[in-house]
């Protein structure tokens, strides 16, 4: 039908838009924590969070955005910290490639099974940053670097874990957001189709 778009049009507008509201908020979140709390033994990152709810809506594409975001937070870090090493380039980008492991949580449990329960929920976004943050801190290791200072990438990316599960919780609780999209559009095709039959 004319007008109407393809589910590859679909998935290329909704990738855009999330990756356009991941640099957005990553790049917001570094600079407030780099600039304006500089001393804080912490860091805080929304790729996590972003790359998990684009992995339950289109799997292995999340993959753009667990890389885009680790090119924003280390430009940012690089531009807030210019003592900061290069090489975070490298161990972000790569490093959280990891994070897509987690596609096997989706596979094993079902994408509808852990969008239903909290509790699962909270288990898939734990393990996403999880092995994003182990990621990284094995990309540093293998680019030479000491493991005290590889993990660093682990224990200073704590309180991202408060950050990740609180946005998939409240993602998780929005028609749609959370949810594998094309389970959602034959969904909503079902309900117009039901409306419309009830109507007549």
């Amino acid at each position: 039908m004319q007008g109407q778009r393809t589910v590859g049009q679909y998935r290329a507008i909704d990738l855009f838009l999330f990756a356009v509201m991941l640099v957005f908020f990553e790049s917001l979140i570094t600079t407030a924590s780099l600039r304006w709390f500089p001393n804080e033994a912490y860091t805080v990152s929304a790729v996590a969070a972003v790359t998990a709810v684009v992995m339950m809506r289109w799997g292995p594409w999340a993959a753009l955005h667990a890389v885009l975001g680790g090119a924003v937070h280390s430009y940012w870090t690089l531009r807030w910290m210019p003592g900061a090493a290069g090489q975070d380039y490298v161990i972000f980008c790569v490093g959280n490639l990891f994070g897509l492991a987690a596609l096997g949580l989706i596979r094993a449990l079902g994408a509808e099974e852990i969008r239903k329960s909290v509790g699962k929920t909270l288990v898939f976004g734990a393990a996403v940053l999880l092995l994003m943050q182990l990621g990284r801190a094995a990309v540093a290791l293998m680019r030479g670097m000491a493991p005290a200072s590889a993990v660093l990438y682990v224990t200073l990316d704590a309180i991202s874990m408060l950050f990740t599960l609180l946005i998939l919780w409240i993602a998780r609780r929005l028609d749609g957001v959370f949810e594998n999209q094309r389970h959602y559009l034959k969904r909503i095709h079902r309900e117009l189709q039901e409306e419309e039959g009830g109507s007549r």
